[in-house]
């Protein structure tokens, strides 16, 4: 009897190690190495789309190790061009997404949607849109199409939408210091498209959670945004 408790004893603990151990190596593949991010807004479209879910690189800008907050050396620093997420600097508690356009010391203008870095224009992405063919005239309170010219501070990035006529970015809010900077987006993993039609529910409403499930069951096929899997963030 005593051998058979003992022998329970051993398994138990040996299973309740392997949990821990799995769970200490997620928690810190999570928070250093690659987390995963949702796209909430269509200020990245049509690069990112709302419903997007990716994975981030957070080890090549320097990752905090968890729990200490110690950073790590980076690989490099984000560069004009690279998709990034980071804290937004109005809210620490948020989470934003947008593309590097300028580092420290760089030049930003802008005049009529045209975008400029130290006097050269910069080449858009493919997927980079105007859904607005209007222009609004310089204004200090209006910068969307006409701005700077504007130097970035040292150790700052200059970040905007590839969705231009609709982000809110540092056109509006100025830049973001490097220590808010979280990762650099690298692939779509799962995608799931806009249903207007799709009912709203919430926890506190145990009707309307079974109502979504139900209804999202039978349009599964036609939300999930399959040719997006897989595709690699550029």
């Amino acid at each position: 009897m005593a051998q058979r408790r003992k022998r329970a004893q051993n398994i138990i603990w040996e299973y309740t190690k392997s949990f821990g151990i799995a769970f200490i190596l997620a928690f810190a593949i999570k928070t250093s190495i690659v987390e995963a991010y949702k796209i909430p807004s269509k200020s990245m479209e049509d690069t990112l789309l709302v419903g997007d879910f990716l994975l981030a690189n957070k080890f090549l800008y320097g990752s905090r190790l968890p729990l200490i907050g110690v950073r790590l050396p980076a690989i490099r620093d984000p560069q004009p061009g690279d998709v990034v997420i980071f804290k937004f600097p109005r809210d620490s508690s948020t989470n934003y997404i947008k593309r590097c356009i300028a580092t420290g010391g760089q030049v930003v203008e802008i005049k009529d949607k045209i975008l400029f870095v130290d006097g050269k224009r910069f080449e858009n992405p493919e997927l980079v849109k105007f859904e607005d063919p209007g222009r609004i005239a310089p204004a200090p309170q209006s910068p969307r199409d006409n701005f700077g010219p504007y130097k970035v501070p040292p150790g700052h990035y200059f970040m905007m939408g590839d969705n231009r006529d609709s982000s809110y970015d540092s056109r509006f809010w100025g830049c973001v210091p490097h220590r808010f900077i979280m990762g650099k987006a690298m692939i779509i993993h799962w995608s799931w498209g806009v249903d207007e039609n799709a009912p709203d529910w919430s926890w506190s409403n145990p009707l309307s959670l079974g109502k979504a499930m139900i209804y999202n069951t039978f349009h599964f096929f036609q939300r999930v945004r399959w040719g997006r899997f897989a595709n690699v963030i550029a």
